[in-house]
């Protein structure tokens, strides 16, 4: 069954900018780490895979164009996958490398759920789950430091509550259990995550690259598990 139409615009709508930011901005930042600069003829190999992304994410929009555009970003995205294998290898102790392969993962599974597979999707999304909480402990003071000051009681507090929310979704999804109400309520949070983070980010500091492409995966991530949500939905 197909996704809804929904979660198939803000997913598409997410890729097609974080593609339109890297073929703008040639530069580490924007590419969230990864290595794609480094590479011989990296600039070119940027622009292809910035390009891709942008056709991917229009075909999703489209219910004929549907299932050839879950494989061109899942295709995309799992060569991002590969390309934080180099730094984990390098660094095994660094779990930031170990991060990013998850939050790309993510998208993978998105990819997947668009396509049609939405139990390998949700265990995809469920071991991203598990990364993100870790990530979250792991950096917990700065998890924290991006929570805006004015939210009541404190910033720890929903440092806490949001890797406590993690873990918990992550077990829904693994043991399918309550897996769509996990998911839908870990969508939620992820979008009240970047409009109360990303979007301020980018608007008090707009030459700023990185707040750029954050803003773009924070909701990539986002439509990826609306997407997972829907489909599980739909297939029960």
């Amino acid at each position: 069954m197909k996704p809804a139409i929904g979660a198939r615009l803000l997913f598409g709508a997410s890729a097609i900018l974080f593609g339109v930011i890297t073929l703008m901005w040639h530069d580490p930042e924007t590419w969230q780490g990864l290595p794609i600069m480094k590479l011989p003829f990296g600039a070119f190999i940027g622009d292809g895979l910035a390009i891709a992304q942008i056709a991917g994410g229009i075909g999703l929009m489209f219910s004929r164009t549907l299932r050839a555009a879950a494989i061109v970003l899942g295709v995309v995205y799992a060569l991002f996958c590969l390309a934080c294998i180099p730094g984990i290898i390098a660094q095994p102790k660094a779990y930031v490398y170990y991060g990013g392969f998850f939050e790309w993962f993510s998208l993978v599974s998105g990819a997947l759920a668009a396509y049609g597979f939405a139990n390998a999707a949700r265990l995809g999304l469920g071991l991203s789950t598990v990364s993100f909480t870790l990530a979250q402990i792991f950096y917990f003071r700065f998890t924290a430091s991006l929570v805006p000051m004015w939210i009541l009681p404190n910033q720890q507090f929903w440092a806490i509550l949001t890797t406590v929310a993690f873990g918990l979704a992550a077990i829904a999804m693994l043991t399918n259990r309550s897996a769509v109400l996990a998911i839908r309520l870990m969508t939620l949070m992820l979008a009240l995550f970047g409009l109360l983070v990303w979007v301020p980010a980018v608007m008090g500091h707009p030459d700023a690259h990185g707040n750029w492409s954050e803003f773009a995966l924070n909701f990539l991530i986002t439509g990826a598990a609306w997407t997972i949500g829907t489909a599980i939905e739909r297939n029960a």
